[in-house]
């Protein structure tokens, strides 16, 4: 029987110093915010975003890849990269929230409007992130359609208000929050963020910007929004 003491017995510890290192860099930190819009993008795309050689993003990529917070879909000759799961677009999103803020040059008054844009309403992987996200989701505390009692939890007024938005749910749909990285407070994520967020998109309540996380609100939205959950504050200029 081998003793605990030889050299050959190991056990496992997270190494978080190797998870770190991979965002320990600003190109590749860039693309994982990026990739939080949920959608599969190319080196060549990446690389224009944060203004590389597409050579030098592919290298990035395939740190990611291989390290588990990215993964590959091929088509052909065609690579396509995404976040691997809700969990590594979590972590991320919550990374972003406890990083210290650093001042970047804002060039023009569309970037001015972009980074308000972002910071009012934009796709966190598969639901909703920004003000609007927050504030909805303390609406839906405050019409008691979300309990905190034993962390965030759907109530039956809750499953009732999505049946009557006509959104099919789990009798035990998964809530979880998401820490914010704009606003610095959670907002909800989970099934039940992704199934609200997919309805507002195919009511048009929502509608994305091209090229970007930004999702903008429509005025039928900002209806709809003040009609539900009485939300009207937050709309950024245009």
């Amino acid at each position: 029987m081998t003793s605990p003491d030889s050299p050959g017995v190991h056990a496992e510890e997270p190494d978080i110093a190797f998870l770190a290192a991979l965002l320990a860099d600003r190109t590749r930190a860039a693309f994982c915010l990026a990739l939080l819009d949920g959608r599969a993008w190319t080196a060549t795309q990446l690389a224009r975003l944060a203004g590389v050689a597409p050579s030098t993003a592919t290298g990035h990529l395939n740190r990611l890849v291989a390290g588990g917070l990215l993964t590959e879909e091929r088509a052909g000759r065609h690579r396509h990269v995404r976040l691997a799961d809700s969990g590594a677009a979590e972590m991320i999103e919550a990374l972003a929230a406890r990083a210290p803020k650093r001042l970047v040059p804002v060039r023009s008054l569309t970037a001015a409007r972009q980074y308000r844009a972002l910071g009012f309403a934009r796709v966190c992987y598969d639901h909703l992130g920004g003000s609007l996200a927050v504030a909805i989701t303390d609406a839906m505390t405050e019409r008691a359609l979300l309990s905190w009692e034993s962390g965030p939890a759907l109530t039956p007024a809750g499953a009732a208000w999505l049946r009557d938005l006509g959104i099919a749910q789990d009798p035990t749909p998964h809530v979880r929050t998401c820490l914010d990285w704009t606003e610095g407070r959670s907002h909800l994520a989970g099934a039940v963020a992704a199934a609200v967020f997919h309805h507002a998109l195919r009511e048009s309540w929502l509608v994305p910007a091209e090229g970007s996380r930004v999702v903008r609100l429509t005025p039928t939205g900002r209806a709809a929004f003040h009609h539900h959950l009485d939300v009207t504050t937050g709309v950024p200029p245009t």
